[in-house]
């Protein structure tokens, strides 16, 4: 009878473990993933603080500069309105008196977000 011959020994050892520390690339991949994500909603609540601040600097601004419209405060209503945008950390872009005691009024943040400047417009006078 014939002798049978050997297994030959496997050419690569870890053959049956080919996939070994794929579930480790597959969890950096996913936390990356997530990262991005985590960091996109950042940005875009950040661009929407600036821009509602930028909104409140806008309706102070026309606030303040109808009631010097109005006389019930000194000064030049656009001096008064870009005033009162500095002191919210805004540039007054516009300022126009529409007779009656009511203002329009724009503003921009001085700060900028990576989406770009943020801006406000409002528009006050007295009531009806």
């Amino acid at each position: 009878m014939k002798g049978r011959c050997p297994d030959p020994a496997p050419q690569y050892p870890d053959e049956g473990h080919a996939e070994r520390g794929s579930g480790t690339v597959l969890a950096a991949g996913l936390g990356l993933v997530v990262i991005a994500l985590v960091s996109l909603a950042l940005l875009l609540a950040q661009a929407g603080t600036y821009a509602h601040r930028a909104a409140a600097a806008a309706d102070l601004a026309a606030l303040a500069a109808a009631d010097a419209a109005r006389g019930l405060a000194p000064g030049d209503p656009c001096t008064v309105a870009a005033d009162t945008a500095a002191r919210n950390e805004a540039q007054l872009t516009s300022c126009l008196l529409e007779g009656g005691g009511i203002v329009e009024v724009g503003t921009r943040l001085r700060q900028e977000s990576p989406f770009g400047v943020a801006t406000g417009r409002s528009r006050a006078g007295p009531p009806p």
